[in-house]
């Protein structure tokens, strides 16, 4: 498996590869992971962690498109080849950007190849806004096009991937499996949702909204901070409690919520550890998903809908793909309707109880465990039988 990430760090795709591994490892498969030498290890069933070298001066990598990437990639081809070199494999299963180092590999080994496509790498160029170049985005869209075409098979996980590749004319090849597992790990929270209040100064009574999440532009961050302005000056006493960002994002979030007279109902917690994340979200009386662009699904959606907590979010595709009215609240990316909503949850304890029941039901039914296990276990009979020979599918 090849994952051009810091693995394992608590954001979205390094938790989507953590949860592949983990159901691959259940379903009794061996997974050699080739990644950057950025990130924690883990202990999970049949993983075995490569890290390519790391280069001076290295030790993060940002969300996104980047020259710090391209060396880090450069890099992982050395270790990529040293194992392939070292032991056979059945497989090769790729994430992101590798993708394409995959199928060339893949194809040099006579083995089948599994792109596992988190996001449209064009559309990445302005979900980040990286360049407006011309020929980058044509290179980025051929780059794609190698990667999907040339699989034998493709994981999507959300509808609007799935769509992308049926109108590349290869939808027969992708299965889609939503990150239903989102930022879920085995470890329970240190604190109780009443100690995390009680750490915070949040007292119990007090009304609290609660995001979590990265703090990269298109998330929507700014906009939360305009609508807790809002909130402060209609509800004073309720907190708006944000989880994550690095050191410098933090810094100039709490200066617009200064500027914007947000503070005094502002909490920035900065980054914490991902299993403490659902003690923090059942502190909360709500949940906020803001994104203002990208249409992705985030992974804390799934787990917010199994969390018994209502949820407002923007009516945009990358909510929409799976929130409905019927079980969250769908506003405008803006800022007073989005303060709007919320302040509407706090006031109505009976709507909130309507949008957490209803979403438990939908999370039970189409977003289950189970389910992506099962999902999980076809995508790679998939990727077995396309291995065989014409004589061995005939045996069959």
């Amino acid at each position: 498996m090849l994952a051009p990430e810091p693995f394992f760090e608590p954001r979205g795709t390094p938790f989507s590869e953590y949860h592949r591994i983990k159901t691959l490892g259940e379903l009794g498969h061996h997974v050699d992971l080739v990644t950057y030498p950025i990130g924690r290890d883990v202990e999970l069933p049949n993983l075995r962690i490569f890290r390519s070298l790391r280069p001076p001066f290295v030790r993060k990598v940002r969300i996104g498109p980047s020259a710090t990437k391209l060396v880090l990639d450069a890099l992982m081809l050395l270790t990529v080849l040293r194992r392939v070199i070292a032991d056979r494999y059945d497989a090769i299963h790729s994430h992101e950007e590798m993708g394409l180092v995959g199928v060339w590999l893949a194809r040099w080994l006579g083995i089948p190849h599994l792109y596992d496509m988190h996001s449209s790498l064009p559309q990445q160029l302005s979900n980040f806004k990286y360049s407006q170049s011309g020929a980058l985005h044509s290179l980025f869209t051929w780059a794609e096009g190698q990667m999907v075409h040339k699989s034998q098979v493709v994981i999507t996980i959300c509808q609007e991937l799935q769509d992308t590749v049926t109108a590349m004319g290869v939808g027969e090849r992708a299965l889609l499996i939503e990150n239903v597992m989102g930022g879920d790990v085995e470890e329970a929270p240190s604190r109780t949702p009443a100690e995390v209040r009680e750490f915070w100064g949040i007292a119990p009574a007090t009304p609290l909204a609660l995001y979590t999440g990265t703090f990269e532009a298109y998330q929507g961050v700014d906009m939360l901070v305009d609508a807790a302005a809002i909130i402060a000056q209609r509800r004073p006493e309720a907190r708006v409690l944000v989880v994550g960002g690095e050191p410098a994002q933090v810094e100039a979030a709490k200066a617009r919520a200064e500027a914007r007279g947000a503070s005094r109902v502002m909490i920035f917690t900065g980054q914490q550890p991902a299993r403490e994340i659902p003690g923090f979200v059942q502190a909360a009386d709500l949940l906020v998903s803001p994104r203002i662009r990208g249409t992705n699904t985030p992974l804390k959606i799934y787990s917010y809908l199994r969390s018994g907590k209502p949820i407002v979010a923007t009516n945009l595709l990358t909510h929409t793909q799976v929130l409905t009215p019927e079980i969250a609240k769908l506003v405008a990316p803006e800022a007073e309707p989005f303060a709007q909503a919320v302040l509407e949850l706090i006031e109505q304890p009976e709507q909130r109880e309507r949008l957490s029941a209803a979403a438990r039901i939908v999370a039970q039914d189409k977003y289950s465990r189970e389910s992506y296990v099962r999902r999980t276990a076809q995508a790679y009979e998939r990727l077995h039988l396309s291995g065989l020979s014409a004589s061995e599918l005939a045996r069959r």
